[in-house]
């Protein structure tokens, strides 16, 4: 089979018809369900619970049932059920397990938890002021970096151009809820559930639990979606669900409802971004870049959501000198996590925007402006580091330029009831783990077992969430050996029998387990007439990849996608509803494995990013998410579908499978600062945070009346 062959994805007809049998669907005999009793503080002591009478064959699932009572992710500072003390709302203080919901809800409802409330921090600002501590760190800091390319000192006689950039929360949204189920059999603990990272639930749980390798497995089950939401949080619901069927010695199950996901799990981190730029005979000579995320009460995968928002600040362009820094605080609200993007889409964001209104400022068109500043192959990267590949930004603006007609749109003007506007966005992507992430932390390890029957099975701990993965991985391996499509076997991995191949995040799917399948493929192929065999391959990481993780300074990434934007939108005049007309999109993506997977990719990024650009405005108060149904959170809908186009620059890269990059990232990362740049275009006021709401756009232009007057 050729690997440029259209094919129908190999999951398409059994999803389309409801064939799949999603974590719900799966019958176990003797099921037992739980739910969660949580905090109803944002941090206090827990004095005393006072439970009802616990009826027969009920149970209470709490810190006193696991081994570990901590969830192993990077750090281990997340308890798995509250010990004496909650940190957020919602914090789980433990498992109501029976065979009744009403009996389990009733138990709940009828549950008093009385606890001596303790001062909390609800923002950023106030983690930095530090009147509160809720941390052992200075200024409740979980961790602070800050790195630096040429010397910012040395400039002078530069125009001075600030600003500080916003973005808020934002909820992952999958279709499938969060869910886990843990049985216990023949002295083996398994673990069934939606997720995206099964060796993370596998060591999480043998921390946890005091299991060894062998008698702890975990099975992923039909995952409807999870946009980076089921990287982490996963683990901790396998622990809750390990603790109660290990307590029990029968099958539990723990699926959230709908009010729960929202309010209770990992969101995207809010940020706040100050850049001031040096800018020279036109062009941005120097940039001092200062990012802060806002983690909640518990750092998880925080401090390497900061360093992937910080490794690209130079974006698509070259600035020879900048300074940069970041810092993650501790705060009461609810836990931030891994979101599809992980950090670049708060900081291309804010360096976007920058750009943009820098443009502005100077009288230039922000597309020529940008331009101006494209990076070219062999030069550095922010953390010293050097472009090794192609770099084909020109080739994207050209394409850009065209398929837009930007420069006659430019031309266009408002008509009597909208303000039109075009904005444009220049953003780079780095495909697989930051550094020497791949190599010294992940170390991938893939296995082709060659069957008697001529089908070729994949065994990998990736995972298919809806992204492709089922299609493009068994493209690959049924094009190196020449063999269809139908004759290779891809199931849900099971850690019982498939390797470590690193967890399905970061765009390495494709591009990183796509090639060491590629190169195993080739194995087969050559001993493709024995029987039965099995073909192991391990990653080893390219040799122009230096990196130093203590000083951040070398290639942060393997390899680069590269994506221009063009957004159109129409501003009614008088209610300030946006709607975006037009989309336009080039990307540089290596070469596509499936163009239909990539159109796929494309058209879903750019819907999720036009939530966080222009809709998805989720707020907590007090600790509170205040959004936690679908009437509350908007998001976008059919209506609010644009006219969307693209195309594709094809830049093959050396060490990807047949020349493929990463791209499910990429296509959302661009997309919120090109409404926001054109929404600035359309009502001439610049804007600095994300999502430009009506109520945004009203409060922008009321306070400039104001200021004119």
């Amino acid at each position: 089979m050729r690997i440029n062959t259209r094919k129908i994805r190999t999951d398409g007809k059994e999803k389309i018809r409801g064939e799949n049998k999603y974590l719900e669907d799966l019958e176990f005999k003797n099921l037992y369900y739980a739910r969660t009793l949580r905090s109803e503080v944002s941090r206090g002591i827990i004095k005393e619970i006072i439970y009802p009478e616990i009826p027969e064959n009920y149970y209470i699932v709490d810190k006193n049932d696991i081994y570990r009572n901590e969830v192993k992710m990077v750090e281990v500072d997340m308890p798995i059920f509250a010990k004496d003390q909650v940190n957020y709302i919602g914090e789980p203080i433990s498992l109501i397990v029976g065979q009744n919901k009403d009996v389990i809800i009733d138990i709940i409802n009828n549950t008093k938890v009385i606890y001596e409330e303790l001062p909390s921090v609800y923002s950023m600002e106030e983690a930095k002021a530090n009147n509160v501590t809720i941390i052992e760190k200075e200024n409740n800091e979980f961790v602070s970096h800050e790195f630096s390319t040429g010397d910012i000192s040395s400039l002078n006689n530069c125009e001075i151009f600030d600003g500080v950039y916003e973005t808020t929360y934002q909820e992952q949204l999958y279709m499938e809820k969060q869910g886990a189920v843990g049985d216990y059999k023949d002295g083996e603990l398994i673990v069934y559930g939606s997720m995206q990272c099964p060796y993370y639930v596998k060591n999480a749980l043998m921390h946890a639990t005091g299991y060894n390798e062998i008698n702890t497995r975990v099975i992923q089950t039909d995952t409807g979606g999870a946009f980076g939401g089921k990287e982490e949080y996963p683990s901790l619901m396998a622990c809750q669900v390990a603790a109660a069927t290990l307590k029990i010695k029968n099958p539990v199950r723990l699926i959230f409802d709908r009010r729960e996901d929202i309010m209770y799990t990992t969101k995207r981190h809010p940020s706040k971004t100050y850049i001031k730029s040096y800018v020279k005979n036109n062009k941005i000579v120097g940039i001092d870049i200062d990012i802060s995320l806002d983690a909640g009460p518990y750092i998880g995968l925080s401090d390497v959501v900061l360093q992937r928002a910080l490794f690209t600040l130079n974006g698509a362009y070259q600035i020879e000198n900048a300074n940069i820094k970041g810092t993650v605080y501790a705060t009461n609200n609810v836990f931030t996590g891994a979101f599809r993007g992980f950090g670049a889409p708060q900081s291309m964001f804010a360096l976007e925007q920058h750009f943009n209104q820098v443009a502005n400022k100077l009288k230039i068109d922000p597309f020529e402006f940008k331009k101006s500043h494209f990076v070219k192959q062999g030069q550095k990267t922010v953390t010293n580091g050097v472009y090794v590949e192609k770099i084909k930004l020109d080739e994207i603006a050209d394409k850009l330029e065209k398929l837009s007609d930007y420069k006659n749109k430019m031309k266009l003007l408002d008509t009597e009831d909208y303000y039109y506007g075009i904005g444009v966005s220049f953003v780079p992507h780095g495909g697989g783990f930051t550094g020497d992430g791949e190599a010294e932390h992940i170390k991938a390890k893939v296995k082709l077992k060659k069957n008697k029957n001529n089908t070729v099975e994949i065994l990998i701990a990736n995972v298919e969430m809806g992204q492709g993965a089922k299609t493009a991985l068994p493209k690959i391996v049924a094009s190196v050996i020449d063999i269809n499509l139908e004759d290779v076997i891809y199931n849900n991995p099971d850690t019982k029998y498939v390797p470590d191949s690193g967890p399905t995040v970061a765009s390495r799917t494709t591009m990183v387990v796509g090639r060491l399948l590629y190169k195993a493929a080739e194995k087969v192929k050559e001993r493709f007439n024995e029987e039965e065999f099995i073909i192991e391959e391990n990653f080893k990481a390219p040799d122009y990849l230096v990196w130093d993780p203590e000083t951040f300074q070398g290639n942060a990434y393997m390899s680069y996608s590269w994506s221009g934007n063009v957004a159109e939108v129409l501003v009614d005049k008088i209610t300030y509803d946006v709607t975006v007309k037009n989309i336009y999109g080039v990307y540089d993506v290596g070469y596509p494995i499936d163009i239909k997977l990539v159109e796929g990719q494309i058209h879903g990024g750019i819907i999720q990013g036009m939530g966080m650009g222009m809709m998805e405005n989720m707020t907590s108060k007090n600790g509170k998410i205040e959004q936690n149904n679908f009437e509350a959170y908007s998001v976008p809908t059919i209506k609010d579908m644009p006219h969307m186009e693209f195309d594709l620059v094809i830049n093959e890269y050396d060490d990807g499978p047949y020349g493929a990059k990463g791209v499910g990232e990429l296509t959302l990362v661009g997309i919120p600062p090109a409404i926001a740049s054109a929404i600035e275009n359309a009502v001439n006021k610049e804007f600095f945070k994300v999502p430009v709401t009506p109520e945004y756009i009203l409060e922008v232009k009321e306070y400039a009346d104001r200021n004119q007057i």
